[in-house]
Formats: C-alpha cells, structure tokens, sequence
C-alpha cells in the first residue's frame, strides 16, 4: 500500500513538473501545413522556447491578466517567430522582418514599424511568412504587438507524415534540425 501511494504521489509530482515546464518554459507546436516549405513541413513538430524574449505574463488573446514580460528581450531581425494570431488566438510562425522604428518597402508601400519611442502603447514587429505563397502574416494581420509573441522558434524535435499510420512516416533526418 506505501509504495503503490509513493508511486502515485511520484508520478503526480512529475505530471506536475511537466506541465508547469511546458506552460513557463518550452512547449511544441505540430506544424499543420505546407505553407511554410522549405523550412517546415506538415507533421513537424517544433520546439519554441517561451523565455527566449522574456516570460510572458497574461495578455494576447486570453486578456485575462494584464500583460507583462518578465527579464524581457527584444525581438532579433531574422527570428522565426511563434506568436498568436490577434483576430483568433491561432498559432502563426513567422519571420521578423521588421522591428520598432524600422521603415520598410512593403508591395511599393513605405511603412514605418511603430514602437514605444514614438509614442505607440506597445512595441510591434512586421513579420513575413517564410515561404513566398503564404499570405499568413504582417500583410494580413498588420503589425504584431509583443504581447502576442510567444516565443522563439528554436529547433524541429521530431517530424512524423500526417498521412501515414502510427509506426509508420517517422522522418528522423528532421529531428533537431536546428532553425536559423
């Protein structure tokens, strides 16, 4: 009886161990579709660091707790990025293409990415789709608040084919493929 209660406390401890690394420090996303080829395909899934810009605290689409950063960290140029789509709390991985106070040529438009210097009540980002046909970022969505970023992008753990069985279409060349 002890060490059936030993068993059950330890593996508690352990789920709760997990849960609360993947909720502060990691976590990792399934990639659904092909829209960000040559980088990513459909079945990988992709481990993003949550400190990699500070620990987010409430905000982006949940708003249920005003939003902070804890030991917060700029948004590098070239980053690919995991942040929440602002219009319906979907996952979105993008490259930043522009940071605050940048100006940029965008479709023949010249743009000037707002940030808290100039007055704006966030810091935003311009980010663009890693691959040509994907319209899924900043000329879609507009400017990305920081509140929204979730984190960086930092390797593929592993990749399985969406359309095999199980024990089948593991691709192991894709594991810990680091991104750049």
């Amino acid at each position: 009886m002890r060490k059936t209660l030993r068993f059950l406390i330890s593996l508690a401890v352990a789920l709760a161990l997990m849960l609360l690394f993947r909720a502060v420090g990691m976590t990792i996303y399934t990639i659904g579709g092909d829209g960000l080829k040559p980088t990513f395909i459909a079945g990988d899934r992709v481990l993003v660091n949550r400190w990699s810009y500070g620990l987010r605290v409430g905000g982006g689409a949940s708003d249920f707790f005003s939003y902070g950063r804890l030991w917060r960290q700029p948004v590098a140029k070239g980053d690919i990025v995991a942040f929440e789509d602002p219009s319906d709390g979907n996952i979105v991985i993008c490259k930043c293409k522009g940071l605050p106070g940048d100006t940029l040529e965008v479709d023949g438009e010249t743009i000037v990415v707002p940030g808290l210097k100039d007055c704006a009540d966030a810091d935003y980002y311009w980010m663009e789709a890693i691959s040509e046909g994907n319209d899924t970022d900043s000329r879609l969505l507009g400017f990305i608040s920081e509140e929204y970023i979730i984190g960086r992008v930092m390797m593929v753990a592993y990749s399985h084919d969406p359309n095999s069985r199980l024990w089948e279409g593991w691709r192991y060349y894709r594991s810990f493929m680091l991104c750049q």
